[in-house]
């Protein structure tokens, strides 16, 4: 099976495959990629928005309404605008963030593209992560996009997971494993 068959195989991936499929048909997927790009940021951003997309205590009417106000206030393109309505009328918005990951994988297998998550212990300037981006490059054979996420607590180094590989070279797991290694001895 493969990636992207796994993708759509939930709720969420449904969503984002007949989002993917519609955008392809009308001609608008750049389009709908940087909507969805900014209804991720969005999301990211406000904890009220992402209490609206996923507490039960809100009614249908209620999300349908205010979802249709921060599409409208962001001027996001009617295509996410109806889909947005879709999943609020089915009390699915909880799946929004799910949507959004999905679509982003669909659209960078679309350009031959691998997304890899890389989580490091502070940020990464833009030579580093171009730097990575092409050493990673010349290891799949294929362009791949970065996903970057701080996590101060794997102290230094880096995780990187690109598909169903992960290298975790962080100092967090280093120590894990000598003091795994330490409980052997004596």
């Amino acid at each position: 099976m493969t990636d992207s068959a796994n993708l759509v195989s939930s709720a969420a991936g449904r969503y984002a495959n007949a989002l993917f499929e519609l955008a392809g048909e009308t001609d608008c997927l750049s389009q709908t990629e940087q909507d969805m790009e900014a209804l991720d940021q969005a999301l990211k951003a406000s904890d009220d928005l992402r209490g609206l997309i996923s507490s039960p205590i809100y009614t249908r009417e209620d999300q349908s309404r205010a979802m249709a106000s921060v599409v409208e206030v962001m001027g996001l393109s009617a295509l996410v605008k109806n889909v947005i309505g879709l999943m609020a009328s089915k009390r699915r918005l909880y799946a929004l963030p799910e949507v959004i990951k999905i679509f982003a994988a669909l659209m960078a297998e679309h350009r031959g593209e691998m997304t890899a998550d890389v989580t490091a212990a502070r940020a990464l300037s833009k030579a580093q992560q171009a730097s990575l981006a092409e050493t990673l490059k010349s290891a799949i054979g294929r362009e791949v996009k970065l996903n970057v996420t701080v996590d101060e607590g794997i102290i230094g180094g880096l995780v990187v997971k690109v598909g169903s590989k992960m290298v975790d070279t962080s100092i967090r797991s280093k120590l894990a494993a000598l003091q795994y290694a330490m409980r052997g001895v004596g």
